[in-house]
């Protein structure tokens, strides 16, 4: 799989590997707060997928694994401190993926939206709740499907629907 994203100029190449602090960012900053415990799970979930991540995923996340913390601090303190405003320019970064994405194969291109989905719902749910029940906000319920990238769904016999 890293194979078909070295293919990728450097700085889209960039852009995905920054989609996954970015996503953080974006999910855990929803309701105006980014708690500690968001981010320390995001780093947790990003460790997971790098060895266990599924066979198309698993180098990508090994590779943003290798330096997420300094990647996510990086993001930290440059995304600005007022809700919207950081959550409307971590949205934008996040729409650039769009062509990017499709320039992959289907199957890449879908995986990868998938993956950065259920990594925004996993983020979304650190930080609390009753037994993990609630734990979504109003705010996060409203990111966590990414709205701003082209959902992309491949069927079952390989074709792009």
């Amino acid at each position: 799989m890293l194979h078909q994203l070295n293919n990728l100029p450097a700085d889209e190449l960039q852009e995905l590997y920054d989609a996954i602090p970015v996503i953080t960012l974006l999910i855990a900053g929803a309701d105006g707060e980014i708690e500690g415990e968001e981010l320390a799970q995001s780093e947790k979930i990003t460790r997971i997928r790098g060895f266990s991540g599924g066979e198309i995923m698993q180098d990508f996340y090994d590779k943003v694994g290798t330096d997420y913390h300094e990647r996510l601090n990086r993001w930290l303190n440059v995304v600005s401190k007022d809700t919207a405003e950081r959550n409307a320019d971590l949205s934008g970064r996040l729409e650039k993926l769009n062509p990017i994405l499709a320039k992959l194969t289907p199957e890449l291109g879908a995986e990868m939206y998938r993956s950065f989905t259920t990594f925004a719902k996993h983020v979304a749910k650190a930080s609390g709740g009753f037994w993990g029940f609630g734990s979504i906000n109003k705010e996060e319920a409203e990111l966590i499907n990414l709205p701003m990238l082209t959902p992309i769904i491949v069927e079952e016999d390989g074709e792009e629907a």
